[in-house]
């Protein structure tokens, strides 16, 4: 009898502050507005695309649990969603998440709401290495890298070989992954990064080749560089039904 295919359930962390958006009057990042819906709509879809996605739990602050319900009724998504508050760091709000279980998932993945520009193939790639374990998507660092001295000039160039910077989706065993979460709350661990937690308790993390174009909307340009994305791929007109607005 063959194995069963993998079946992933997302957790979309949207909880975030977002103080380094600065002068886009407020709204959190999830809620802006991005190729005619909003940043965590097109996550929320990209994410659903995929066959072997099983359901996506949105992860937001108390006073959007409404209108995130809203929002992902709005998407039109045909597998199981539900929306729940967050926790006071990230961590806390990837383990409320998990703990939602949906049934027949046997993978959490873990995704930035600020990331709405995954692609199909780089989550396809995703998935069938978390068949064989704990994995994440990741690009090799491309800059020359600085360390700083406390005087603010140059220390050192740093070697980047052998560096990667961190992208999400990162997925793990669904099972062990809620009791890892459990294990760093008992012991007062706080990782920004899921990976970190996998690492520190159980080992390596597969390293997955993402895309440049997964990129993480962190300031107001940003948007800008998402929106031009969504064209390119999608062309002026995608994607301009259920926008996932209020």
């Amino acid at each position: 009898m063959s194995k069963a295919k993998a079946r992933f359930q997302l957790v979309v962390v949207a909880a975030g502050r977002s103080r380094r958006m600065g002068q886009a009057g407020g709204e959190r990042k999830p809620f802006l507005p991005l190729a005619g819906a909003t940043v965590l709509a097109h996550a929320c879809r990209a994410l659903a695309r995929s066959p072997r996605v099983g359901g996506v739990v949105v992860v937001t602050h108390a006073e959007d649990l409404a209108r995130t319900d809203r929002l992902l009724r709005a998407c039109g998504l045909d597998i199981p969603h539900a929306c729940v508050e967050g926790g006071p760091e990230r961590i806390d709000s990837v383990r409320l998440g998990a703990a939602v279980e949906l049934e027949g998932c046997t993978h959490v993945a873990v995704h930035d709401a600020a990331r709405p520009c995954v692609s199909a193939e780089a989550l396809e790639r995703l998935f069938d290495a978390a068949e064989r374990g704990a994995s994440l998507l990741a690009v090799p660092v491309a800059d020359t890298l600085k360390r700083e001295t406390e005087t603010g000039a140059t220390g050192e160039t740093v070697s980047r070989h052998g560096l990667w910077s961190a992208q999400t989706p990162q997925v793990f065993p669904a099972a062990r992954f809620r009791e890892l979460l459990q294990r760093a709350l008992d012991e007062g661990y706080r990782p920004t990064d899921d990976a970190a937690l996998w690492e520190r308790y159980e080992g390596p993390v597969q390293l997955v080749a993402g895309d440049p174009t997964n990129l993480k909307i962190t300031y107001p340009e940003d948007l800008a560089v998402a929106e031009r994305i969504m064209e390119e791929r999608t062309g002026a007109a995608g994607l301009r039904v259920g926008t996932g607005f209020d």
